[in-house]
């Protein structure tokens, strides 16, 4: 068996941040790959997590979209065939709704639970006279293998809900990493209401957008950790449907239009091209609510949120035999 025949998880970023969460979660480094198939582009770091050969590779630098992802999971199975579990673990902008509190730092795991994907192409379909507006075509949902794993961990996280950071500072911790992955305060968070634009494209919203009553939504404080005094995001994972497309959101009113008709909890901007072709589970770490007041100061840490949602997953998937061509779940 070649090296590159030992690989069995494929992992896609789209940008160096979550590329550099994702190596930082690697128990061991395996260095770069001694062969690839001709034509693929794509630049590979190899290693292992939890006993598990994976391969990780990050979208060309400013590209971004459902064609560049379908583009480097092709490439990354032509040179790893024996690839059975897919993932595109990142970051995403929230979807917030009365009725799913998503902040900052929390983490979506796109799953439905009904035999349909987690995961939807909001730009892709058919206007009708009536203005409505038709998806047309169908996304698979993950692996089977996958689904079962996020069904033990769902149950793990309500009474463990703690352990993701716990999990997450640690590699921090280890790795000399504190000052690369941080996250702002939960005090920083705010939820503006859907008709309050921001109000200066160069400023931050804490300094230009303020904290007016009539501007914020008000939200509940969430219960923090056992023992922890400090002003920490306690993230909470959220399993459901992720909208992707080829554009980034940035408007309140699209973002709640969708909420409303599709019931999205976040959005992001590559799983559609991947799922019909690359079956995997996407993971997205909240860093923004898919509105105009985008948060510049908070995309450090939710990258590593997913990482922990996907080492705990690691540990619950059985170990492939690379051996058997016919379970293979990549094509």
């Amino acid at each position: 068996m070649s090296d590159n025949q030992k690989y069995t998880i494929g992992w896609i970023c789209a940008v160096d941040i979550e590329f550099s969460a994702a190596v930082a979660l690697l128990d061991e480094d395996h260095g770069r790959p001694k062969w690839i198939a001709p034509h693929d582009n794509n630049t590979y770091i190899l290693g292992a997590t939890e006993g598990h050969n994976v391969v990780i590779a990050v979208l060309p630098n400013r590209e971004y979209g459902t064609t560049a992802a379908a583009t480097v999971a092709r490439d990354m199975v032509s040179s790893f065939p024996n690839i059975r579990v897919g993932l595109m673990v990142g970051i995403g902008g929230g979807a917030p709704s009365p009725t799913q509190d998503i902040r900052l730092g929390d983490v979506v795991v796109g799953t439905r639970g009904d035999g349909k994907s987690g995961v939807i192409q909001y730009d892709y379909g058919k206007a009708l006279e009536s203005a409505a507006f038709v998806r047309t075509g169908h996304l698979n949902q993950p692996p089977q293998t996958l689904l079962t794993a996020v069904a033990v961990l769902k149950g793990l996280h309500q009474v463990q809900r703690h352990r993701l950071r716990d999990v997450v500072d640690k590699v921090l911790e280890e790795k000399d990493l504190g000052d690369v992955f941080f996250c702002p305060p939960a005090s920083s968070d705010r939820l503006y209401v859907s008709g309050f634009v921001h109000q200066d494209a160069n400023g931050q919203c804490v300094d230009v957008c303020g904290d007016n009553p009539s501007n914020v939504i008000p939200r509940r404080a969430r219960g923090r950790t056992r023992g922890n005094e400090k002003d920490e995001v306690v993230p909470k994972i959220h399993y459901g449907l992720i909208a992707s497309g080829n554009s980034v959101i940035k408007h309140a009113v699209l973002r709640d239009g969708l909420v409303k008709d599709e019931g999205v909890l976040c959005f992001e901007m590559e799983a559609a091209g991947l799922m019909n072709h690359f079956p995997c589970l996407v993971i997205r770490g909240i860093c923004d609510y898919s509105d105009s007041h985008k948060n510049k100061t908070g995309n450090l840490l939710p990258p590593s949120w997913p990482q922990g949602i996907q080492r705990n997953c690691y540990d619950r998937w059985y170990r492939p035999n690379s051996s058997r061509s016919d379970e293979l779940l990549i094509s």
